[in-house]
C-alpha cells in the first residue's frame, strides 16, 4: 500500500483518554474536510503509569478497532503509547502510522538559558526512545523531566481552571523554574488543555511548546490536497469508558466543533 493515500480517507486517532482531542483539534483545523474517528481508551486511563506490555496490547486492540471502522491513517495521539507501541504498529500495519514525541528538538533550539523542562507522564520519559531523543537533539542542553500524572486526572475530570489546577501546575513547574528552564515542553496530549493556566504561571519570556500542530502537519503531508469544494468532514469521538462523562467533557474541550459521540467495547 502506498504511504500517500488520497482523500477521502478516514483518519483514526487514539489516546488513553480525552487528551488526544487536543491533537484532533489541530488535525481538524488543518484538514477541515477530513473524516476523523477518535477513540479515547478511558476505561484503561492513564497509560502513563502502566507497563509497556499493557500499553502495547491496548494500543493494538484500539488500532484494530479503528481499522475495522475504515481508518486509512492511524494517529497515536498519546506520547506513552507512541513510545511503547509505534514501532510494532508500523511493522504490523501496511498504512501510515503517525506518532507523538516530546518536542525536545524545537525546545533545544529555542532555549536561551540552556535549560528546558519536559512535562510528561512516567511512561513517556522512562523509555529508551526518550533518552535517544535527548541525546540526538539536545546536545549541550540540560533537559529536566517532570512527571505530571495529576494533569491527566484533572483534564479527564474536566477541571481546566481553578485553584486545584493552579496548585498542580505550580508544583510541576516550580522546580523547573528554579533550575533555570525557559522552555517548557508539553509531553502529553492532555496538557495543552491546561496550557492557559501553565502559561499564566510562567514568567515573561518563557516559551511553551506543544507537538499537536506538528503532528497535524505530518498527517497533512500524507494526503493529497483536497479539492476546493470539499465539504466539512465528520467528527466521531468514542470512549471505552463513561459516555455521560465524555458528553459532559466535549463542550469544554472542543467548544467550537460539532462532534458525534458514542461508547465502544474494545478487547477485554
Amino acid at each position: 500500500m502506498s504511504n500517500s493515500p488520497t482523500p477521502p480517507v478516514k483518519i483514526g486517532l487514539l489516546d488513553s483518554g480525552v487528551g488526544g482531542l487536543s491533537v484532533l483539534r489541530e488535525v481538524h483545523r488543518l484538514l477541515p474536510g477530513a473524516d476523523l474517528h477518535y477513540v479515547g481508551d478511558s476505561a484503561w486511563c492513564p497509560y502513563g503509569t502502566k507497563s509497556s506490555e499493557v500499553i502495547c496490547e491496548r494500543v493494538f486492540e484500539v488500532s484494530d478497532y479503528l481499522l475495522s471502522q475504515g481508518a486509512g491513517i492511524l494517529v497515536i495521539a498519546c506520547n506513552s503509547a507512541t513510545i511503547h507501541a509505534v514501532g510494532a504498529l508500523r511493522a504490523t500495519y501496511p498504512l501510515p502510522v503517525v506518532g507523538m514525541e516530546p518536542a525536545v528538538k524545537p525546545a533545544a533550539e529555542l532555549t536561551r538559558s540552556g535549560v528546558i523542562g519536559v512535562l510528561a507522564t512516567e511512561a513517556s520519559i522512562a523509555g529508551e526512545k526518550f533518552h535517544q531523543l535527548v541525546n540526538t537533539h539536545a546536545s549541550g542542553v540540560r533537559v529536566i523531566t517532570r512527571p505530571c500524572p495529576r494533569f491527566v486526572e484533572l483534564v479527564e475530570a474536566g477541571q481546566l481552571t481553578g485553584s486545584e489546577v493552579e496548585a498542580a501546575v505550580d508544583d510541576a513547574v516550580a522546580p523547573l523554574l528554579e533550575a533555570g528552564a525557559d522552555v517548557f515542553v508539553l509531553g502529553c496530549t492532555h496538557y495543552p488543555f491546561l496550557r492557559p493556566v501553565i502559561e499564566a504561571r510562567l514568567p515573561d519570556g518563557a516559551t511553551v511548546v506543544d507537538t499537536g500542530p506538528a503532528v497535524a502537519r505530518r498527517v497533512s503531508s500524507l494526503l493529497d490536497p483536497p479539492p476546493p469544494s470539499t465539504p466539512p468532514g465528520s467528527l466521531l469521538v468514542e470512549t471505552t469508558g463513561d459516555l455521560d462523562l465524555l458528553q459532559g467533557l466535549l463542550p469544554r474541550l472542543l467548544p467550537d466543533l460539532k462532534v458525534s459521540n458514542g461508547r465502544c467495547e474494545i478487547g477485554r
